[in-house]
């Protein structure tokens, strides 16, 4: 489910960019390369292009934005323990030579990673 939203969010996305490029400004926009804007004036008539365009502007604005809250809405309830990153970072430390080998007890007076000091009595 949350993979076909996504792939709906962005199939609208690439639609509302490319029908905002379309639309002519006072410099002629993105509508120039394919035409000038001519052919579009004849198909949707004068101010018929401008007028369907705006409008599926807006309607694609609408699904971009409800669509986003859905999806923030539907994955609201997961938890996240812990970042891609930190996932990352764990199982290389965990996968390295190092990690699988036996800790030796050091010099006296050296300290491990926990602040410990290290000492050479076995009692413990």
């Amino acid at each position: 489910m949350d993979t076909l939203l996504i792939i709906i969010h962005f199939i609208i996305t690439i639609l509302l960019m490319i029908v905002i490029l379309l639309q002519s400004s006072k410099g002629g926009g993105m509508a120039g390369v394919f035409g000038g804007g001519g052919a579009m004036g004849t198909v949707f008539g004068g101010r018929g292009a401008a007028t369907f365009l705006s409008k599926l502007t807006t309607i694609l604005a609408i699904l971009f934005l409800s669509l986003s809250l859905i999806i923030s809405y539907v994955d609201k309830g997961r938890s996240v323990d812990q970042s891609i990153v930190s996932q990352e970072r764990e199982k290389r430390r965990m996968s390295s030579p190092a990690a699988v080998l036996p800790t030796v007890p050091g010099v006296e007076g050296e300290t491990y990673p926990a602040g410990e000091p290290v000492s050479s009595d076995t009692s413990k």
